[in-house]
């Protein structure tokens, strides 16, 4: 904490020094803060020396600032993300509310966040209280869809909108903006497009009449009236007394006003510009402060005690909320300016470190541990699946030709050098190395391209070099040094693919001149614009939170990958004329009469994600798998044929297991996405202690009459066959992608909801009434949307995802979503086919032929996701969940079908994909396998 101490003490002297005969001296504003780097979004207190000014977080957790009468204190809350209001009860019992639907209660010590209903959409825009037992909250996101909660002093809990709440033409409600209540129990709440509600018994709100349109941003009042204030180019100001009707007390000619507060017939209102208004006989009238502060909004006002005038704000009209500022009207107060912790001196930039530089460890063979070093590497990065999936490729090359330079058979694929040593094991190992790190270096240079990650990367990359004892820095190429040849051949690498199609040089950016068919579908709105429903629309993923729900373009999704059918494979052949290497078959069109089923399937699963003990599943291989190829008609395997025994069963709740499965095969943020996914499968297969590394499933080795391979060997021909396989599936998926722009199931179950076109399944997708929205019933918190289509669904993810789990409800269906992280939502890319699927096919098909046998060592692969520990964006699961494969291509469709939990892809999408990645695999073995023996090259 960094204290500041008082800088007015002349001031305050001078005023103590005046005659006593003179006329009490009109009190003056005064600049406490300006130029923060946080906008100051609420004011609040208990007294003079009291004082909490809260606001934006800019990196550095939100804006909180304590005064006690002496100083200035900047506190830690423990919690990120804007606190938009404060209300003090008493010096040791505050709350404050704000982003991810966040109240924080501060008891003198220490900062909690309470267990609200809050989703991570929402904000807390207001709150007020009676008493510490009987405190309201309302918000909303997006400029829309407000709420209510009540604290009673044990739970937080959801009050009802009023049934003729006013909707917009988008059949919406707007956001709820601030709270008040009087002496008697009566609350009012205001929002936007001139939302007044009231409560008389403080439970049951009604609208009242308020004659604008304009946002109302605040409200206060005394036992005689209320106040409410607001508006967009120009101020709205509305009073009433007592149960009175609201009368426009505007005064000509006065900006937009946000703050307002009054103290008996006082009554201070501040707004755009740093406007100031009071209120004094009944009369409203600007005020200047006379003072050199400039400030595009004091958003709020508090008169404290004894009178003080305190306001605060920013850049509070659009989404930077910076520019912060405070005035104070009354006796002397220290000004508030933050400087750096004395304890922490500011050392500049910190230097990039490495948070593990040999993820693999020393055991194990160098090219596993470059290969999790890249690994590592793909997580820093964003979720770009063919990119990541021609580096595996490529650095898997180069390990292989380093490799193969030292053999008298294999062929390399970029190199074909051939060199002897005395140390052929020391050598390889050097070569394999500085192959590695200059393909690697290169492909995360950030110098060419500001990549996520790229300089924790370049510092993994070279802490590992050191780490084995060898000089990143030595770039010689020359003679047949094993440096000189894992140089020369990272160069080739780098060379040769500099022109393969996938524009490395300009950062991956399309290079077709793909243009959209659909305007951007913006998630926190309810309208859906889709002239053109088979093909795929682009979404924004902005997370507004301004009051007035702005929407920056810069959270429009660009297209990832849109050239990518033209990238170099590894061994496909032959394209067809239509530029595909294979024909996927019929993709699926909004006008296919299968269209309402396969979204129907959408909406249900996600409706499984309900998290029932009672509801359960056997996800062992004797319950699921053993499909066909391109089907889910597989009931399991009956028997374990390694043991000889029937597989045990693995019951769990289907829900638990939707959103594991959902989460496990993901590839959102810091995910290895599938390419790198099926890396982790294969290294866990090699690890497995019952794997032998008998290549093609030798039967003379697996009788033990020949050696396996060395583990080198062994990871090194897999990696070359995997990755080469996995890159040629990101390019028959892409091109499938770029040639048939499938749509996204959030854009076809919002449409279907809003055209009225969603096939109804009671008890799944339903159409409100009077009788299921009348109190108690299905429909209650929806009862404004009578008419409309509503689903059972996830409404997004929790406010507090550490220790919250969003419960399956109703909502409507314009506002679905998919079981996704709030900053993912859905991949950046066409929907058919399913890349998840062609990649996991793909790479299974691999799997299988270098083992000789499609099953899991010992006939079992798992993964165990702990209870309360395992989901990302959730406190889940809510018991131990042991996803188990028998077969690899039992995982392949499970990862397939991940994306029907997750809500990515409709049916056809994953079935078509699988076959896709069937024949991608084929060809990579086929392919491999003539590297492996010398067949290769001519």
């Amino acid at each position: 904490m960094t204290k500041l101490r008082p800088w007015g003490v002349l001031a305050l002297l001078a005023t103590l020094a005046g005659c006593p005969d003179d006329e009490p001296a009109e009190p003056a504003w005064a600049v406490v803060a300006s130029g923060l780097d946080e906008a100051v979004l609420s004011i609040a207190g208990t007294a003079a020396d009291d004082v909490w000014a809260v606001g934006a977080d800019q990196g550095a957790g939100p804006l909180v600032v304590h005064y006690d009468g002496v100083a200035w204190t900047r506190m830690a809350t423990g919690h990120t993300g804007n606190l938009w209001w404060a209300h003090a009860f008493a010096p040791d019992d505050v709350f404050f509310g704000g982003a991810s639907g966040a109240i924080l209660r501060w008891d003198g010590t220490t900062f909690t966040r309470m267990d609200t209903p809050g989703l991570g959409r929402q904000t807390v825009f207001g709150l007020w209280g009676a008493s510490p037992d009987s405190v309201y909250a309302v918000g909303g996101f997006a400029g829309r869809a407000g709420f209510i909660w009540r604290w009673d002093g044990t739970a937080w809990r959801v009050l009802e909108v009023p049934r003729d709440i006013p909707l917009s033409a988008n059949g919406d409600w707007p956001g709820f903006f601030k709270v008040w209540g009087d002496a008697t129990g009566r609350v009012w709440v205001v929002g936007g497009r001139g939302l007044v509600l009231r409560a008389d018994d403080g439970e049951t709100f009604e609208v009242v009449e308020s004659g604008v349109e304009t946002s109302l941003f605040t409200v206060t009042g005394d036992d005689e009236r209320v106040v409410i204030v607001g508006g967009s180019a120009n101020c709205t100001l509305l009073e009433a007394d007592g149960d009175g009707a609201l009368v426009d007390r505007t005064p000509p000619l006065t900006p937009l006003i946000q703050g307002v507060d009054l103290a008996g017939d006082e009554g201070w209102a501040s707004g755009q510009g740093g406007v100031l208004l009071h209120r004094e006989d009944g009369e409203w009238a600007e005020v200047d402060h006379e003072l050199d502060f400039r400030i595009q909004s004091l958003h709020a006002v508090w008169i404290d005690p004894d009178g003080g005038v305190w306001t605060g704000g920013g850049n509070v009209l659009e989404t930077s909320l910076d520019g912060g500022g405070i005035l104070h009207r009354g006796p002397a107060v220290p000004a508030y300016v933050p400087t750096p912790d004395p304890e922490m001196p500011d050392m500049g930039v910190p230097p990039v470190e490495c948070p593990e530089v040999d993820p693999a460890g020393p055991d194990a063979s160098i090219a596993r541990r470059w290969n999790e070093v890249l690994l590592d590497a793909i997580r820093r990065d964003i979720p770009r699946p063919g990119v990541h999936a021609r580096n595996l490729y490529h650095l898997s090359a180069a390990m292989w030709d380093a490799w193969a330079a030292y053999d008298a058979v294999a062929d390399g694929v970029f190199v074909g050098e051939r060199l002897t040593a005395t140390d052929v094991d020391a050598d390889r190992a050097t070569a394999i190395s500085h192959a590695a790190y200059r393909v690697l270096v290169h492909r995360y240079d950030d110098s060419r391209a500001a990549l996520p990650g790229a300089a924790v990367s370049e510092a993994c990359f070279r802490g590992f070099m050191e780490e084995l004892g060898l000089d990143p820095d030595d770039a010689s190429t020359e003679g047949t040094s094993p440096v000189a040849l894992g140089n020369r051949i990272g160069a080739a690498v780098i060379a040769m693919n500099a022109d393969d199609g996938a524009n490395e040089s300009g950062n991956y950016a399309d290079t077709t001149g793909w243009d959209a068919m659909n305007p951007p579908l913006v998630v926190d709105q309810s309208t859906v614009e889709l002239p053109f429903p088979s093909y795929w629309q682009q979404i924004n993923i902005a997370e507004a939170e301004t009051q007035n729900g702005l929407i920056v373009p810069s959270g429009i999704q660009g297209y990832i990958g849109a050239q990518w059918g033209e990238v170099r494979p590894f061994a496909l052949e032959d394209r067809g004329p239509d530029g595909l290497y294979f024909d996927p078959g019929t993709p699926p069109t909004f006008d296919d009469p299968a269209m309402d089923e396969w979204v129907v399937s959408m909406v249900r699963h996600e409706a499984e994600l309900a998290v029932d003990p009672a509801v359960t599943v056997d996800i062992s291989p004797g319950g699921v798998g053993n499909n066909s190829l391109g089907t889910n008609d597989g009931s399991g395997h009956p028997v374990n044929p390694v043991t000889g025994e029937a597989y045990a069963p693995n019951v769990v709740p289907l829900g638990d297991f939707g959103r594991v499965l959902a989460e496990f095969w993901a590839d959102g943020p810091r995910s290895e996405t599938p390419p790198g996914h099926w890396n982790t499968l294969a290294n866990y297969v090699a690890d497995h202690p019952e794997h032998r590394r008998c290549l093609f499933g030798d039967a003379a080795c697996l009788a033990g009459g020949t050696p396996e391979l060395d583990p080198l060997e062994w990871d090194l021909k897999t990696y070359l066959a995997l990755n080469g396989a996995v890159h040629d599936a990101a390019i028959v998926a892409w091109g499938t992608k770029r040639t048939f722009s499938g749509a996204r199931p959030i854009s076809l179950v919002r449409f279907m909801a809003q055209e009225g076109t969603l096939p109804l399944v009671p008890g799944l997708i339903e159409r409100v009434t009077e009788e299921s929205s009348a109190p108690g019933e299905r429909h209650a918190h929806l009862a404004p949307f009578v008419g409309q289509i509503v689903v059972l669904g996830w409404p997004g993810e929790p406010g507090d995802r550490a220790d919250d789990t969003t419960r399956i409800q109703w909502i409507r269906g314009v506002d679905w979503v998919p079981y996704q992280r709030r900053n993912f939502v859905t991949p950046a890319f066409p929907g058919y086919v399913s890349g998840h699927s062609t990649f996991s096919r793909a790479a299974a098909e691999v799997l299988a032929a270098l083992d000789g046998d499609p099953f899991f060592p010992g006939g079992l692969g798992s993964f165990t996701a702990p209870a309360r520990e395992y989901l990302i964006f959730e406190d889940g699961p809510s018991v131990e969940v042991r996803l188990e494969w028998g077969t690899y291509f039992d995982a392949a469709d499970q990862a397939g079908q991940s994306r029907l939990w997750g809500g990515i892809h409709i049916p056809p999408d994953d079935l078509d994909g699988r076959r896709l990645g069937h024949e991608v695999g084929l060809l990579a073995v086929e392919r491999a396998r003539a590297h492996f023996d010398g067949s290769a090259v001519p």
